[in-house]
């Protein structure tokens, strides 16, 4: 570890920190349907499209009519993303390698993937899917997931905030005011700050150059022979990069155009560009804890969430940055302490599966911050990190993902441990709990609970059974513990709707495309359903004027226990299957042994 390194992580929180109240505020402005600067130009094109589509903007929604607006809408996104890629062959339009239909099992897992802002790919992009499918199949919901996220995060904002009340907003004005006032116009600029850096942005053919020398390549076939083939040519592949990646990143939707994702010069060319997607991973989410301070009149319990995050995320890159600058022991007689970097040596330690222009310290930054939210998008391999080092992705994941989050869904995943841990602190003080004067009954907590049981339940049930069967195990690159991390993160990663991978693991098989496929949706939308559960009774609620005996959410004291209670639920969960898994190979390694 560096001071150079920490100063880097340390500008980047503060970059987090300055763009969170700007865009907080006005993103409350654009969901509580204010006067913003771009109403001039968008609330035409906003009029015209209720029209097109028939909603009335001036009807709001109980939280089972919300729910219902949100199910119909994905599964109708999610059926004509998988049209579009079973018929991309068919279509001539934008697809210069002529690329094949998408397989149906691949086509089915990538399209509950985009749909639950997961983007698993179990294929390799620049052969799979034509620059249609990749912008009318992929990119589009990439802004139509995160825009969901947002609008059901402000749903339950709103549940706290209003009083007495029956509704939640309109679900069609909510995804519409998010894609047109915030995720568009961001997008806009930032991918042209993505191409100013030299990302992508075209529509050619894939380019076939001759290289410099001759490359011998050694396979082995089924029979056990080998052959060497000698390669004299590359093809390169093109197309519209940087607009999609765009909406990668801010939307925490982490699919790449290419396979190698934010580790690919096309896609993240430079160390600022680097540090222009990691910050806006937490842009939004860090945004809406500002944006939950002014919808419920208490910015500084809005601050005290955020603090909660930010203690969060400095724990796991503080862990991640620690292990993976130290040295491999595995490796004898090589100073891993130092690795040459142009004319200059600098800090090393484990170095395997890592862009050295972005090194260790923006390697571990960008592996923490893309699990905290449920961005997946990766810059370095995760599978070729230390164990302890690739045990805090994991675990991030496993705190379900609200740790800043994904766009929406971390901010609701947050608030419902929120309503836990002022359950809890009620029980410490015997008295009956109150979140921002609106008491927390017997209802809101089963149905928190049930949010908070229904994840461990579809990663531990789904990895346990994988870990069992030939079909699970037959994917896996390594045995003992670090097979287990590898199929454990699949099943964590999907259900989180993250999207990374341990990569050792093929996850283009039939088991796996199905049960990842169906691990997706129900931990995106089985999720949902309690969580507006929860905001829809809230709304109901009266207010009750604050007491010596109330709990303040607005202090240390609050962030604090908030903290342990998630770090204890997790604990609880999932500490058995880490200690089997990246503990126990940390372990093991330091005593020479691997796998």
């Amino acid at each position: 570890m560096t001071a150079n390194g920490w100063l880097q992580i340390g500008v980047f929180f503060v970059l987090v920190l300055l763009i969170a109240k700007p865009l907080g505020l006005y993103m409350a402005q654009v969901y509580e349907r204010k006067r913003t600067w771009l109403d001039p130009v968008l609330g035409p094109v906003e009029r015209l499209l209720y029209k097109l589509t028939g909603v009335d903007a001036d009807v709001e929604m109980k939280w089972t009519e919300y729910a219902a607006s949100m199910l119909i809408f994905s599964l109708a996104t999610l059926l004509l993303t998988y049209a579009v890629e079973r018929l991309q062959h068919w279509i001539p339009l934008w697809n210069p390698q002529h690329l094949p239909a998408v397989e149906p099992y691949l086509a089915w897992s990538t399209a509950g993937s985009f749909t639950t802002n997961t983007n698993w790919q179990a294929y390799v992009p620049e052969q799979t899917m034509s620059y249609l499918t990749q912008m009318f199949g992929l990119a589009t919901h990439n802004f139509w997931s995160a825009a969901v996220g947002m609008a059901l995060a402000v749903a339950f904002i709103r549940g706290i905030a209003r009083r007495e009340a029956k509704t939640l907003g309109n679900f069609w004005v909510d995804l519409t005011r998010g894609i047109l006032w915030v995720l568009a116009p961001i997008c806009i600029v930032y991918a042209l700050a993505l191409v100013s850096q030299g990302a992508i942005q075209n529509f050619k053919p894939y380019d076939t150059v001759k290289l410099l020398e001759p490359q011998h390549v050694t396979t082995t076939g089924t029979d056990g022979k080998t052959v060497t083939t000698t390669v004299t040519t590359q093809t390169i592949a093109q197309g519209p990069l940087a607009s999609q990646e765009a909406i990668k990143m801010l939307g925490t939707n982490g699919g790449g155009f290419m396979n190698a994702n934010s580790s690919h010069p096309f896609e993240n060319p430079t160390p600022f560009s680097n540090l222009m997607e990691m910050v806006s991973i937490f842009a939004i989410g860090g945004g809406l804890c500002v944006t939950l301070g002014k919808l419920t009149g208490s910015p500084k319990h809005g601050w005290a969430v955020f603090a909660a995050m930010s203690i969060l995320w400095f724990a796991g890159v503080a862990t991640c940055y620690w292990a993976e600058s130290q040295p491999n022991s595995m490796l004898k007689g090589v100073d891993q302490h130092t690795v040459q970097m142009g004319a200059a040596q600098q800090a090393g330690g484990n170095m395997e599966g890592k862009e050295v222009r972005f090194g260790i310290a923006n390697s571990a930054l960008f592996a923490t911050v893309t699990t905290d939210a449920s961005c997946g998008a990766v810059n370095s391999m995760h599978d070729s990190f230390m164990p302890l080092g690739g045990m805090v992705p994991l675990a991030n994941i496993m705190t379900g993902e609200i740790i800043f989050g994904g766009v929406g869904a971390g901010m609701y995943g947050m608030l419902i441990f929120v309503v836990v841990t002022v359950f809890i602190a009620g029980l410490m003080v015997g008295r009956t709990p109150e979140y921002l004067g609106k008491k927390v009954e017997a209802y809101d907590v089963q149905l928190s609970m049930l949010y908070l049981l229904i994840f461990p339940l579809i990663i531990l049930g789904f990895a346990a059974i994988s870990a069992l069967l030939p079909a699970g195990l037959a994917s896996l690159s390594n045995k003992g513990p670090h097979g287990l991390s590898q199929i454990l993160y699949a099943y964590t990663s999907a259900v989180g709707n993250n999207g990374s991978a341990f990569a050792g693991l093929n996850a283009d098989t039939h088991w796996y495309l199905v049960t990842q496929g169906v691990a997706m949706l129900a931990g995106r939308f089985l999720m949902i359903v309690p969580m507006l559960a929860v905001a829809g009774n809230l709304a109901t609620k009266k207010i009750a004027p604050a007491s010596l005996g109330t709990f303040p959410v607005t202090s240390g004291l609050f962030t604090t226990l908030l903290v342990g209670v998630i770090v204890i639920v997790g604990a609880l969960t999932f500490f058995p299957a880490l200690s089997l898994g990246p503990i126990l190979e940390h372990l093991l390694l330091r005593s020479g042994m691997s796998f």
